[in-house]
């Protein structure tokens, strides 16, 4: 057995047949597993690449798995071939992203590197069976149809004639495709919106041609992606190497390694090893650091997420968690930013201090709420940012003015829907120009107040409002306890010093004013009796009670017509009419924000919009307007 790491291209640069035994599995690579995931490897090089500022001399090679090849005898006249023991997910799912990326630039007139591309998916020159030897990579058979037509056919546009995007008859969802054909998208998709940007989002290094982007970025493929090739020998005995190679042991964490890597140095320093872990590391081996939070697909330990932030705002790049060992090392071996081992761990332990005050904050911190307000919106990507804002000496006066710009910019996003999959990138470039311009609260808003568009907007009072009053409050924030937290937040602003101050600790939760099952007890405004949906559709679309019930059911989901109580009313209550169901959910309730709705004797539409109103009214005090742009002279 021979085991080698090399440039995945280099794998398909040869004249050869790769070949997925009969017996395997089909190809079962999905979306949210394993395609995003692999995108995120590559395009996080192709980034590192195409942004200088980075200054990454020699970053590290990245490893995108495994795969084990076992020699078959081949004719003298045939391609040589292989038997594809294990990685043959890997090995089809390459050809796929290999196929778009060809077939990209090809739409984009670079022909030399769309054929350079074709070069490492089909073989070229004499074969003696040239259907099946052309292609480098050949699934198992009940794959080899939408296989074929992926890696042969050259053209999304074709490829999207043969298997169209058609929806079933009196069905919402899109006919299945193939799962080959749907990866093909995917990626052809990635690639080209990282190249050309979006109408959200404009392309890295857009300045420079498109043909120089993608050049640079096809070195990337041939020198800083890497996959360890495993050739078996003639006395190798393919499945038991198979089945240990998927056997399931306890992983180290990267806090684990990260750990043997610092005290290693340490030894080979002449520095205390026994004294350093007391004072510095001792607590991360704690039970608490090995908790394990839901961070996307998977989860971690909260020591693997402390270390991920606290890398980022070290080196001020996004840093991928299952890189960690690796980039750690490359930062502490390339950058040498400690003099010491103890200096280093001292860094840590103090970062972790700040880490685990944000994670568990106290009522009096000046930081609070925004802590509390990113672990209910699962914003992540800001602890970097705050992480380096802990350790900049700030005044308790001036963290909370932070607290305030920060979860002011968030939370107004997330109230009007926009994403947040570039948030590791604008706290990141945030944090570079505090870095350079020094880090004051006026700084952090007048970066926040100079974004523009749905990927770095910070909305205005006017669209905040607009999104505030109309829209569908669940569609868009995701979450019941996004809506609790903000009513809660709301709810405390009608206290003053001569209120009295209630703890609860019951859960809150989510209640609609009017009901969403209102037709039976709320009559609409001209006192008719509302329609159903299948009424709806039996009627003239301008019919008054088909306008008034459609505009009824859209303001029932607005934030004016929910509240928040420590327990759900009863069913029969809460569909009850007004006059019945407001005694109850007043008694049900001491929250200030519910005993507002006291003197309110009808709960119609109009009700709803002046309450939405004047929650909004409250919110702007809470979640300020951003700040006009800096007059430059």
């Amino acid at each position: 057995m021979n085991a080698n790491a090399i440039s995945f291209l280099t794998i398909f640069e040869k004249k050869h047949h790769l070949e997925v035994p009969i017996f395997q599995r089909q190809y079962v690579w999905s979306r949210e597993q394993q395609w995003e995931p692999l995108w995120e490897d590559i395009s996080r090089k192709f980034s590192e690449c195409l942004e200088p500022e980075l200054d990454r001399d020699d970053p590290p090679v990245h490893f995108l798995g495994a795969m084990v090849l076992d020699q078959k005898q081949t004719p003298t006249t045939h391609v040589e071939k292989r038997s594809v023991i294990d990685g043959q997910q890997r090995l089809i799912t390459l050809q796929i992203f290999l196929s778009a990326f060809r077939d990209f630039c090809k739409e984009q007139d670079c022909k030399e590197l769309a054929d350079e591309y074709d070069s490492f998916i089909l073989n070229k020159g004499m074969m003696a069976n040239p259907t099946v030897e052309k292609f480098k990579v050949y699934p198992t058979r009940l794959d080899r149809e939408q296989f074929e037509d992926v890696v042969v056919t050259g053209s999304r546009t074709e490829l999207e004639e043969k298997y169209p995007n058609i929806r079933k008859k009196n069905s919402r969802k899109q006919k299945q495709r193939p799962r080959m054909v749907e990866t093909y998208f995917y990626f052809y998709n990635q690639i080209s919106e990282f190249f050309l940007g979006s109408e959200s989002e404009k392309p890295l290094a857009e300045g420079k041609p498109l043909k120089s982007r993608l050049d640079e970025c096809f070195q990337v493929l041939k020198n800083a992606l890497q996959i360890v090739v495993i050739d078996l020998g003639e006395g190798d005995d393919s499945q038991i190497i198979f089945e240990t190679l998927n056997a399931r042991g306890e992983p180290l964490l990267s806090a684990d390694l990260l750990r043997n890597f610092i005290f290693l140095r340490a030894a080979r320093k002449g520095e205390s090893q026994e004294e350093l872990y007391e004072q510095y590391w001792k607590k991360f081996d704690d039970e608490f650091w090995r908790h394990e939070i839901r961070q996307g697909r998977l989860k971690r330990p909260r020591s693997d997420l402390f270390m991920q932030h606290f890398l980022t705002s070290q080196q001020l790049i996004e840093i991928q968690i299952k890189y960690l060992f690796t980039e750690y090392k490359y930062w502490i071996q390339k950058k040498k930013p400690f003099p010491t081992v103890r200096d280093e761990l001292i860094t840590i332990a103090r970062q972790g201090d700040a880490y685990r005050r944000l994670i568990e904050p106290k009522n009096d911190d000046p930081l609070v709420p925004l802590p509390n307000f990113l672990i209910n919106f699962e914003i992540s990507t800001a602890y970097p940012l705050l992480l380096f804002l802990m350790d900049s000496k700030l005044a308790d006066e001036e963290l909370t003015k932070v607290s305030i710009i920060l979860e002011s910019y968030l939370l107004r996003r997330a109230v009007c829907g926009f994403t947040t999959k570039n948030y590791n990138r604008i706290f990141v470039n945030l944090t570079r120009n505090l870095q350079q311009n020094g880090a004051t609260p006026k700084n952090i808003s007048d970066y926040l107040s100079s974004l523009s568009g749905e990927s770095g907007e910070w909305p205005s009072d006017d669209k905040f409002f607009e999104i505030w009053q109309n829209n569908h409050a669940y569609a868009t924030l995701q979450r019941s306890n996004r809506i609790v937290y903000i009513l809660r937040r709301i709810s405390d602003t009608y206290l003053s010093d001569k209120t009295e101050h209630i703890n609860i600790d019951n859960q809150l939760t989510t209640e609609h004013i009017m009901p969403q099952s209102w037709i039976e007890n709320w009559p609409l405004p001209d006192g008719s009796k509302g329609l159903t949906w299948s009424e709806i559709n039996e009627i003239d679309s301008e019919d008054s009670r088909v306008i008034a019930t459609r505009q009824r059911d859209s303001i029932l989901q607005t934030l004016g017509n929910l509240t928040i109580l420590t327990q759900h009313l009863n069913s029969a209550v809460s569909n009850s009419a007004w006059k019945k169901k407001k005694p109850q959910l007043l008694q049900s309730s001491l929250l200030p924000i519910n005993q507002q709705l006291f003197p309110i004797d009808v709960w119609d539409e109009k009700a709803i919009e002046n309450r939405g109103k004047e929650l909004f009214e409250r919110a702007k005090l809470i979640w300020p307007s951003p700040s006009p742009p800096t007059e430059t002279s």
